[in-house]
């Protein structure tokens, strides 16, 4: 967005889930680039959301915010309650509030579809998600549905995205592929769950990143509300996904298999038809190439 003469106006609390140094890090790549802003504060915040949205002019909200990890929130639900539904409730009402404000783009996930089979078609917009297996999904499907709402009563156009298991480089050190390498280069086995028997649809994150920018410029309608997926739509076992990442480091994993974990479901697939149709959207990078550029970020952010 910045490179195509976009003002960005970034908001985070660069809290502790993560290595905070990370995020520092990315931060700077941002801040050498005319255009952008940061202001560090809480999500849920919502006198200072709105106050920064005021102060700016905006009028378009990309709103990624959130308390993430569908196992972290088995032990800090409240957490999430006030990330997720607190967050998202702050950017609606700062949205609402603002004068002449065009399109709020939001962060949804897979995980509302819950532990659904895969089946030989991708999961659908359209299929009923009403049986969440995590609180962290639970939250995300509550943040549609406060969506909806305020569309219908305040008339302000919104996208919701469901995201399907995004990685690359600068992504979270909590996910599989991302610990999965820090142990394997380190000689430390790594933990299998579901026994292995597991899917994801890995979507790589520059076409993650086409997606949500082709998303914000086509907002639907005053009042509109959305909701699309944005994935792959290319499942990979986790055991496949594990034997491309070892190649890509040159090195065998030690493993140790688990049973599958509470909020974890089998699969997931993404049918991006209806983002296809909007915006053009076709995921341009597999899952080897992928790998093999997270990989070499990795190697020379952590100088191994």
């Amino acid at each position: 967005m910045l490179a195509r003469g976009e003002t960005v106006i970034g908001i985070d609390n660069l809290n502790d889930y993560y290595d905070p140094a990370l995020k520092r890090a990315r931060l700077a790549s941002l801040e050498r680039m005319p255009g952008f802003a940061f202001r560090m504060m809480d999500v849920a915040d919502a006198p200072a959301v709105a106050a920064v949205m005021r102060e700016h002019g905006a009028i378009r909200v990309i709103h990624l915010a959130a308390q993430a990890g569908v196992r972290h929130s088995i032990d800090h639900p409240f957490a999430y309650e006030r990330s997720n539904v607190g967050g998202h409730l702050a950017v609606l009402e700062a949205c609402r509030h603002q004068p002449g404000f065009v399109h709020l783009v939001y962060a949804s996930s897979s995980s509302v579809y819950g532990d659904k089979p895969m089946g030989g078609q991708g999961f659908s917009e359209d299929e009923p998600s009403v049986s969440p297996v995590s609180l962290y999904a639970a939250t995300k499907r509550a943040c549609e549905l406060m969506s909806q709402s305020y569309a219908t009563l305040y008339g302000f156009a919104q996208t919701g995205l469901r995201f399907f298991t995004v990685y690359g480089p600068w992504g979270r050190p909590d996910m599989a592929y991302f610990s999965f390498t820090r142990k394997i280069l380190g000689g430390e086995p790594i933990e299998i769950f579901g026994q292995g028997r597991m899917a994801r649809d890995f979507t790589y994150i520059d076409d993650i990143v086409d997606g949500i920018i082709g998303a914000l410029d086509h907002p639907p309608e005053q009042g509109g509300h959305r909701i699309l997926n944005i994935g792959d739509s290319q499942p990979v076992g986790l055991m496949d996904m594990i034997s491309t990442l070892e190649r890509t480091l040159g090195r065998d994993a030690i493993k140790i298999m688990k049973p599958m974990q509470p909020g974890d479901v089998t699969a997931t697939y993404a049918d991006v038809s209806k983002l296809n149709a909007l915006t053009g959207y076709a995921p341009q990078v597999q899952l080897a190439e992928g790998l093999k550029r997270f990989v070499a970020w990795y190697r020379e952010y952590y100088g191994v």
